[in-house]
C-alpha cells in the first residue's frame, strides 16, 4: 500500500472562461424581438441563435408589446398614408384633445388596421400618438 499515493486533481476555472451575465442594450433587444416575429413559430429558434432563454425572449416581446422596450431613441417611423377628401366612416372614434386653445386648429385622422379611427391635433407628439395607436389597436 505504500506504493500508492493519493493525489487529488484540482481544476482551476478562470472567470474569463465562464464569462459573466451579458448586458443587452435596448436596441439589441428590439432587433432580436423583431427577428423573432419574422415568421410564425420563430421565438425558440431565435432564442437559440442568440444563446438566450425562451423565457427571456418572451419577456422582451411582452415589454415591446406594452411599449416599454424602445430601441434607438424615439424610433419614429413613417407609414403609408392615403389622403381622401371628406370624412371617412369607421366603427369607433377616439378624439385626442390637447389644451383648450388647440380646439380650433387642424386635426389629423388616422384609420387603423382594425378599422378604428384616431383623431388627434396636428401638433400632438409622435411618442404620444405611437402609444395611443398601440392602445387603440389592442382595444
Amino acid at each position: 500500500m505504500a506504493d500508492h499515493s493519493i493525489m487529488s486533481q484540482v481544476e482551476v476555472l478562470s472567470v474569463t472562461d465562464t464569462g459573466r451575465r451579458r448586458r443587452w442594450t435596448d436596441a439589441e433587444k428590439v432587433r432580436i424581438v423583431e427577428e423573432s416575429y419574422a415568421a410564425p413559430r420563430m421565438a425558440a429558434a431565435t432564442a437559440r441563435r442568440h444563446d438566450i432563454s425562451r423565457s427571456l425572449l418572451t419577456r422582451w416581446r411582452r415589454e415591446a408589446r406594452e411599449g416599454l422596450l424602445i430601441g434607438d431613441g424615439d424610433r419614429t417611423h413613417f407609414s403609408p398614408v392615403a389622403v381622401t377628401p371628406g370624412r371617412a366612416s369607421g366603427p369607433a372614434t377616439t378624439d385626442v384633445q390637447g389644451p383648450a386653445e388647440d380646439a380650433g386648429h387642424d386635426r389629423v385622422e388616422i384609420i387603423l388596421a382594425n378599422g378604428r379611427r384616431l383623431v388627434a391635433a396636428v401638433g400632438t407628439e409622435a411618442s404620444i400618438l405611437a402609444r395611443l395607436i398601440q392602445v387603440v389597436e389592442r382595444a
